[in-house]
């Protein structure tokens, strides 16, 4: 008979977040594979439990997918956890969860802490509808097009990013999405939790103001309340555009067309900005 998958929620930074019902799955779980086991081994020392741990994260994520199956397969149960938060959000265990759901194994989720979900409930941003883009692509000419893929949704925005890229992500927001209100949620749960609202400007030059910023972050973007041509000027549109690895000619024209303008009064005004 085969065993069952428990993807099991783990604080987000305070180890009392955690629920009942995760502590008494990690004692039961005959095996318990995390992303790094010295991080989960704190977890488990601190509510006294012992279970054999097992690595699983990006780099063996493949071959350890087979070995968990055979486990589950056997009869054992696994109890998949992350370094923080809900497993598969943003961390591995995709894999796994479909490899178990293809041989016919139990999948079944034990919730709990989520950093997107606390950052939203707080940041006093519309929660009506939301959309989860995980991390930020890390290059630049990247970065611009997931922005840009984003300008007319008509839900609060919730990406992570690193915070040695948060002032740079801030000044790209600013270019392409405009006057638009940001949260920054940083710390969740710990210590020096903190949250720094306003505009994308306002927000970037409190941070640029600072020492270099720690810290994992989660960063919300309001909806988008205005039609996207009016969000920013054709010259900052052509920008954005060519940031995002477009060349000049082929800016100017997609600007053109969002804006059923001649491609001729784009080019114009963006020489006359220029000059």
């Amino acid at each position: 008979m085969n065993g069952t998958l428990y993807l099991v929620a783990t604080p987000i930074g305070n180890l009392e977040d955690i629920t009942y019902r995760a502590v008494r799955t990690l004692r039961e779980a005959d095996l318990i594979a995390c992303e790094d086991t010295r991080h989960t081994r704190k977890l488990l020392d601190h509510y006294g439990i012992a279970k054999p741990l097992v690595s699983y994260h990006e780099h063996n994520e493949a071959a350890r997918t087979e070995e968990l199956v055979s486990r589950l397969q056997a009869g054992s149960s696994v109890a998949l956890v992350s370094d923080a938060g809900m497993p598969l959000v943003s961390d591995p265990g995709y894999r796994v969860v479909v490899a178990a759901i293809g041989a016919g194994i139990r999948v079944v989720p034990v919730p709990g802490p989520s950093a997107l979900v606390a950052a939203l409930a707080a940041s006093g941003l519309a929660t009506d509808a939301f959309c989860f883009g995980g991390f930020l692509p890390a290059k630049p000419g990247q970065r611009a097009r997931a922005l840009e893929a984003v300008r007319e949704q008509s839900a609060t925005m919730i990406f992570y990013e690193a915070p040695h890229r948060i002032v740079e992500t801030l000044g790209d927001i600013e270019t392409i999405l405009g006057a638009r209100a940001v949260v920054i949620a940083r710390e969740l749960t710990k210590v020096h939790e903190e949250f720094l609202r306003g505009t994308a400007s306002e927000v970037r030059a409190k941070l640029a103001a600072r020492p270099p910023v720690k810290g994992e972050i989660t960063l919300l973007i309001g909806k988008a309340t205005l039609p996207a041509a009016e969000q920013t000027s054709i010259e900052e549109a052509v920008e954005a555009y060519m940031r995002s690895g477009m060349s000049r000619m082929e800016a100017i024209k997609k600007v053109a067309r969002e804006r059923r303008i001649a491609k001729r009064d784009v080019y114009r005004r963006t020489q006359i900005d220029h000059s």
